[in-house]
C-alpha cells in the first residue's frame, strides 16, 4: 500500500522513544512469517508485532494477542537463545529504506555480554527477519533463509556477512541542493511523468508521496519531465525542500485516505495527504496506531484468504462433478420422457405380427394412434422373431418408466447439492473471521464433504461461536443476515420470532435475512433495504433487479433430514432489487 520508507522514518522516531532501553521478556512466533517479543519499560507492558508476510509485512506496537503454537518454531528458539531477557540499546533505520534495526545486548552462553541486531526488511515478497551480530556483521539466522538457488545476488544465510539490500543507485533526499536537484531533474529521461522520475530515483519515496509533492508544486499528475520548465522546476524544488524539512523536523500527521463511501483505503501516510481533494480522510495520533488498525484489518483477509483455498477448491471440484451428474441426468430424463414411443412401437408390432417376416430389418406400418393414421418406419433386429422384436420395445419402455422416476428423484437431491455447495462457496466470500471459517469447515467434515484433519489440535476450553452481521434500517428496524449456513439456521430457526420477516433471494444460493418485526407494521423502506441485503449477500451480488422472496416467519420451515441452511416457505412475497456495494455501505451496521 504506502508503507514507504518516510512511513518508517516515522515509525523508527515513534519506537524509539518508546522502547529503548525495554527488556525483552518474552519471544513468541505465532506465524511462520512473524514474531512478538514482550517488551517491559518502565514498568509497563508493550508487544512489538514484527511480520515478514509477503503480502502484509509490517511492525507495530499491538494491543491484541494471538494464539500461538503449542511447538515454538526453530527461529522462535533461537531468539529466546540470542536475545530474551535482553535490553535494547537502539532503534534505528537503515539510510531512508523500509529497514529497521533493532541493536540488542544480552549475556551470551558465556555470560558475556554481547550485542545483536534484529533487522527487519520491510520488502514485499523479500521482507525478512533477520538476526546478526553486531560485532561481526555474521548473520546468526534469519526466518526465511535465502539461498544462492533462490538468489544469486544476496543470501541471507547462517555463518554469511550480512549485507544491506541493493540501493539501486538512488538518491538520499536529505539536503539534497538546488543545484544537485536540477542537475538529476535535466538527466532524467524526457518522456517519464515527474513523480514516477521522482520515487524511481529518490530513496524512501513512494509513488504517493511523489505525487502529493508534485501536487503541492502544483504541477499535474500527468506532467512528464520534458515539459518542466525553469518556473515549474523551482516550484518542484520547493515543494521537495519542504517535504523533507518537515521530516528532518519530525512535523509528522499519520492519515488514512478513503474512497467516497468510507469503506476502502485509498492510501495512507504519515504526512497529510492532499492530492486527494475532499475525499475523507482520517487522522491519527500515531503512526503505529495507524499501522495497527490498517494491517490487523488486513492480515485478517489475507489469511482467512489463504487459508481458505484449499476448503474453496474441495467445494469447487465437487460442485463441478455434481454439475456434470446434473448434466447427465438430464439427458437421460430426456431420454426417458420420450418412451412413449417405444410402447406405441411394441402395440404396433403386436398388433400387426402376420405382416411381418423373419429376419427384416424395419418395417413400415400404420400407426393407429394418429388422427390421419400415418405410416411409421419401425427398426427391428434381425436376429429376433416378429413378437420378441415387440418384446424387446416393450422391455425399453418399462426401463425408461421406471428409469424416469428413478432419475426425477436424483435430479431433486442433484439440484440440492449444487445449491449446498454453491452457498458454501458464497459462505467462504462473507467470511470475515476466521471462527466463521472453522463453522464451515466442521460443516464440511459433519456432511462428509471433506475428512476431519488427522493432526490433533488442542481443544478451546470454550467454543466460540461467531456472529451474524447486524444492520439497524432507515426506519430504525434490527435486520440481520447470516454468513454461513450456522448463522443461517441461528437465525431462522433461534434468533427470530414467528412474526418476524424471513428473506432469501429466490432460487439463488444466499443469506437468511431476517426483519426484527417491532408491531407487526414493517415499512416499505425497510423491506426494500433488507431485500438489498439479501441480494448482496449471495451469489447475484453483481447482478441487477435480482427477486428477494420475503414472508413471515412462520411460514419458514426446515424438512426433517435438510442440509444445513436449507428451508422451505410460502406464502411469500417477491421484490426485485439491485444490490450495490454504495448503497450496503450507507446502512447502519450494528456491532
Amino acid at each position: 500500500m504506502s508503507f514507504d520508507g518516510i512511513v518508517m522514518s516515522s515509525l523508527v522516531y515513534e519506537l524509539a522513544n518508546l522502547l529503548v532501553n525495554g527488556r525483552i521478556e518474552k519471544v513468541h512466533q505465532p506465524e511462520n512469517d512473524e514474531i512478538i517479543l514482550n517488551i517491559r519499560k518502565d514498568s509497563k507492558n508493550y508487544k512489538l508485532l514484527i511480520s515478514a508476510s509477503s503480502s502484509n509485512p509490517r511492525i507495530y506496537v499491538t494491543n491484541n494477542t494471538k494464539a500461538n503454537p503449542n511447538t515454538p518454531p526453530m527461529f522462535c528458539m533461537l531468539l529466546r537463545k540470542h536475545i530474551q531477557s535482553g535490553k535494547i540499546l537502539d532503534i534505528y533505520q537503515y539510510s531512508l529504506d523500509r529497514v529497521l534495526c533493532i541493536d540488542i545486548q544480552s549475556l551470551d552462553e558465556l555470560g558475556v555480554l554481547s550485542t545483536k541486531t534484529l533487522i527487519i526488511e520491510i520488502m514485499g515478497k523479500h521482507s525478512n527477519i533477520i538476526l546478526i551480530d553486531k560485532n561481526s556483521n555474521k548473520i546468526i539466522d534469519s526466518v526465511k533463509r535465502v539461498p544462492i538457488s533462490v538468489s544469486s545476488v544476496r543470501q541471507i544465510l547462517p555463518g554469511l556477512e550480512y549485507n544491506t539490500p541493493p540501493s539501486q543507485d538512488k538518491m538520499y533526499p536529505i539536503h539534497l541542493s538546488r543545484e544537485n536537484f536540477i542537475d538529476f531533474i535535466y538527466r532524467c529521461e524526457k518522456g517519464k511523468p515527474v513523480y514516477k522520475a521522482l520515487y524511481g530515483n529518490i530513496i524512501g519515496l513512494s509513488p504517493l508521496l511523489a505525487r502529493e509533492i508534485c501536487f503541492r508544486a502544483n504541477l499535474e499528475v500527468d506532467l512528464i519531465v520534458g515539459e518542466l520548465d525553469n518556473t515549474k522546476i523551482e516550484s518542484l524544488y520547493i515543494s521537495f525542500e519542504k517535504f523533507y524539512e518537515n521530516i528532518i523536523k519530525k512535523v509528522y500527521s499519520p492519515t488514512v485516505i478513503l474512497d467516497e463511501n468510507e469503506s476502502e483505503i485509498i492510501g495512507f501516510s504519515t504526512i497529510d495527504i492532499l492530492q486527494y481533494g475532499k475525499l475523507p480522510k482520517k487522522h491519527y495520533s500515531s503512526i503505529n496506531e495507524l499501522l495497527e488498525d490498517f494491517y490487523i484489518t488486513r492480515d485478517k483477509i489475507d489469511r482467512i484468504k489463504h487459508k481458505s483455498i484449499d476448503l474453496r477448491k474441495s467445494v469447487s471440484v465437487k460442485l463441478d462433478r455434481a454439475l456434470n451428474k446434473f448434466a447427465k441426468q438430464k439427458e437421460e430424463l430426456l431420454e426417458a420422457e420420450e418412451r412413449e414411443i417405444f410402447k406405441i412401437y411394441g402395440d404396433l408390432l403386436t398388433a400387426n405380427l402376420h405382416k411381418i417376416e423373419k429376419k427384416q430389418t424395419s418395417v413400415v406400418l400404420e400407426n393407429f394412434y394418429s388422427e390421419n393414421l400415418d405410416k411409421i418406419k419401425i427398426a427391428l433386429d434381425p436376429r429376433l422373431s416378429p413378437i420378441q422384436n415387440a418384446q424387446r420395445y416393450y422391455k425399453k419402455y418399462n426401463k425408461l418408466k421406471n428409469a424416469y422416476h428413478l432419475v426425477s428423484e436424483q435430479i431433486i437431491k442433484t439440484q440440492e447439492e449444487i445449491d449446498y455447495l454453491e452457498n458454501i462457496l458464497i459462505s467462504l466470500e462473507n467470511c470475515t473471521e476466521l471462527s466463521e471459517l472453522e463453522e464451515i469447515r466442521e460443516e464440511l467434515i459433519s456432511e462428509g464433504y471433506i475428512k476431519k484433519s488427522s493432526s490433533k489440535i488442542k481443544k478451546k476450553e470454550k467454543e466460540i461461536s461467531s456472529i451474524p452481521l447486524h444492520f439497524i434500517s432507515s426506519d430504525g428496524y434490527d435486520i440481520f443476515v447470516g454468513k454461513n449456513n450456522k448463522q443461517n439456521d441461528y437465525l431462522t430457526l433461534k434468533l427470530s420470532n414467528k412474526d418476524d420477516i424471513w428473506m432469501h433471494t429466490k432460487n439463488i444460493p444466499g443469506s437468511h435475512v431476517i426483519i426484527k418485526n417491532k408491531n407487526n407494521q414493517i415499512p416499505e423502506t425497510t423491506i426494500l433495504e433488507a431485500a438489498i441485503l439479501a441480494a448482496y449477500y449471495s451469489k447475484a451480488r453483481l447482478s441487477s433487479n435480482v427477486p428477494v422472496d420475503y414472508t413471515e416467519r412462520k411460514n419458514v420451515k426446515k424438512p426433517n433430514g435438510a442440509k444445513p441452511g436449507m428451508v422451505i416457505y410460502d406464502y411469500y412475497n417477491t421484490v426485485y432489487v439491485t444490490p450495490e456495494k454504495t448503497l450496503i455501505n450507507n446502512f447502519v451496521k450494528s456491532k
